[in-house]
């Protein structure tokens, strides 16, 4: 028998971790990669961190009027997204460096989805109304919405059951059944917060999971139906929601009231005209548009930055979801390439949803556009879900 033990003990840490890896046959799962990181990789990283950086320009020139005007300093949403900006940094560093595979371990992924369950619950009974939506749990003075990060956690979910059943996805009982249910759970909670602009986003997020594994349309249709109407129903339950919601239908004859915000959103985005008003020079942050460093925060870009900036930054979730898909296309595995499908459908979707309500294409939801709007909460879950993006990307084959 040979003794490896003493050559391995002048090797480094790291050659003997690779070494055992191989032995035990988990280098597939767990080895560390190999090679330069590939183009889409780069591309991802270079979007995300330019999309944080201007929002965090865009949050200040959006909220240092109405943070004046109520006797605060002009400086504390930049302040605060800031911070959040740099948890966002270390989550998305630990999401990355974490091989994606280590996912599919049962507990692991059962502690997480549970205890963001349970926090979506708790919201019920300690749960902040913001905007008519109790989303948010006070955590040290800071309001947390648990919902955000449930979203890490369905992807996840969602990728690790469809990678392991993917074979059978000709059988509803197998696979239909229980992404129907997951949709149930995540959106069911949403719609009960009224958040319901969240709800579209995990719908959207399963959806496409259930598309890229493969299931036939012959089931896929149906349960697109079964949504709709569905969906249809609660909006008739929604009341001054539901208004707010379909007021773009009519702005003229709402523009007063439920179709206040995006009738002015888009008279900011108008007076940006081509090359914008320069940034700080926006009249949206006066007052005219509420939540401008939130939800409607792509006026204020549209307004400021004008059409070209506007192109760039539309242009911008096009790539991102455009190398995304890239990356699902090219992952080692069933498994990557669903949590890298998963992840580029939430940030297309939202990006879809938020813009679209912004400039009264269809109904305004209440999203945060990812990256770029205030909210901590936001902020953090999708720079985890880039972090797990580049974790896969960094797998790629070539």
């Amino acid at each position: 028998m040979t003794d490896t033990t003493g050559a391995e003990r002048g090797t480094s840490l790291r050659d003997r971790r690779v070494a055992m890896l191989r032995r035990t046959g988990l280098a597939k799962d767990y080895g560390i990669p190999l090679g330069d990181p590939s183009t889409a990789f780069w591309f991802i990283l270079a979007i995300v961190m330019s999309f944080v950086l201007l929002g965090l320009v865009m949050v200040l020139s959006s909220s240092s009027v109405v943070n004046i005007n109520s006797g605060d300093s002009a400086w504390v949403y930049l302040q605060r997204q800031t911070l959040w900006a740099l948890l966002g940094s270390a989550a998305m560093w630990g999401a990355y460096k974490l091989p994606y595979a280590a996912w599919r371990q049962q507990r692991l992924l059962a502690i997480l989805v549970a205890t963001l369950v349970g926090a979506n619950t708790l919201v019920f009974v300690q749960g902040t109304v913001v905007n008519g939506a109790r989303a948010w749990l006070d955590v040290g003075g800071y309001q947390i919405q648990p919902s955000e990060f449930l979203k890490v956690a369905t992807v996840l979910f969602c990728a690790n059951f469809l990678a392991g059943r993917h074979r059978a996805v000709q059988i509803p009982q197998v696979v239909l059944w229980p992404m129907g249910v997951a949709m149930a759970v995540t959106a069911g909670l949403c719609m009960l917060q009224k958040d319901f602009g969240g709800a579209v986003i995990f719908v959207g997020i399963i959806l496409a999971m259930m598309w890229i594994v493969g299931i036939p349309l012959v089931q896929l249709v149906p349960t697109m139906l079964v949504i709709a109407v569905g969906s249809a129903l609660v909006l008739t339950q929604a009341g001054n929601a539901s208004r707010r919601m379909f007021a773009f239908l009519n702005l003229e004859e709402t523009k007063e009231d439920a179709g206040y915000q995006v009738y002015q959103a888009i008279l900011s985005i108008a007076n940006g005209g081509v090359t914008g008003t320069g940034i700080g020079s926006g009249t949206s942050k006066w007052g005219y548009v509420p939540l401008a460093h939130s939800d409607f925060i792509f006026s204020v870009i549209a307004e400021e930055l004008g059409l070209l900036g506007s192109l760039v930054v539309i242009g911008g979730f096009f790539l991102l979801v455009l190398f995304g898909v890239q990356v699902a296309l090219r992952a080692p595995d069933k498994h990557g390439a669903l949590i890298a499908g998963g992840v580029s459908a939430w940030f297309a979707v939202q990006a879809v949803v938020n813009i679209g309500g912004v400039i009264g294409a269809i109904p305004m939801t209440g999203l945060t556009l990812p990256f770029l709007s205030y909210g901590g909460s936001s902020l953090l879950a999708c720079m985890t879900a880039a972090g797990l993006l580049l974790n896969v990307a960094r797998r790629m084959k070539v």
